[in-house]
């Protein structure tokens, strides 16, 4: 069973569309308890850092509970963020802290002088590394549809680099964690074999 969080960021009705495209077997748990069953957990989101507040407490320590426990978990976009131990977005607000680093703004410039329009929003080319453990289903050099303003720094959680100014990790992966900064349920072909991937437990 595949838990999809629905914590109030967004864009839970087209990853739910996309994942039962793929034939998943998708709950939305109605509260943290609730998480006890599921295998997988997907967190969508959308929008500002500080609507992941909404994630403090009893879905935190459930969250957790489940990734010790062996849960695979696919954060996409604001729930990859939150993987992380915050963001500059929200400095008061904590991330789940699962994978080291904070999340900060794209960077206004290119390296050549010329201005970059924040959020960055449109396709562009995932580039896979040398990880040991690259994100299932993610070919290097594909394209994926990309809409944000903050962005996860490039360290050895990360599997794929984007270029926007400077490099970002724009998929990471730690044990059967893994986070998207693009949105596979928006992305086309490409998006929907990271999905199926990430449902086949091809891990």
């Amino acid at each position: 069973m595949i838990a999809l969080i629905d914590y109030g960021a967004g864009n839970l009705a087209s990853v739910r569309k996309a994942l039962r495209a793929c034939g998943a077997d998708v709950v939305e748990p109605a509260g943290p308890a609730d998480l006890d069953r599921a295998s997988a957990i997907i967190l969508p989101g959308v929008g500002h850092f500080a609507a992941t507040a909404a994630l403090a407490g009893g879905w935190r320590e459930a969250i957790r509970r489940r990734l010790d426990g062996g849960a695979s978990c696919l954060g996409i976009c604001l729930g990859m963020h939150w993987l992380f131990e915050g963001s500059d977005e929200a400095p008061s607000v904590p991330g789940l802290g699962w994978l080291p680093g904070r999340i900060s703004r794209l960077p206004g410039r290119a390296p050549d002088g010329r201005r970059l329009k924040v959020p960055h929003a449109g396709w562009n080319a995932a580039r896979v590394t040398a990880h040991e453990c690259p994100v299932p289903g993610l070919r290097d050099g594909a394209y994926f549809y990309f809409t944000h303003a903050y962005a996860a720094p490039v360290t050895a959680a990360t599997a794929a680099v984007t270029g926007y100014g400077e490099d970002f990790a724009s998929a990471v992966r730690c044990g059967r964690v893994c986070g998207v900064q693009f949105h596979p349920e928006k992305s086309g072909d490409e998006g929907l074999r990271v999905l199926r991937a990430f449902i086949g437990g091809a891990w």
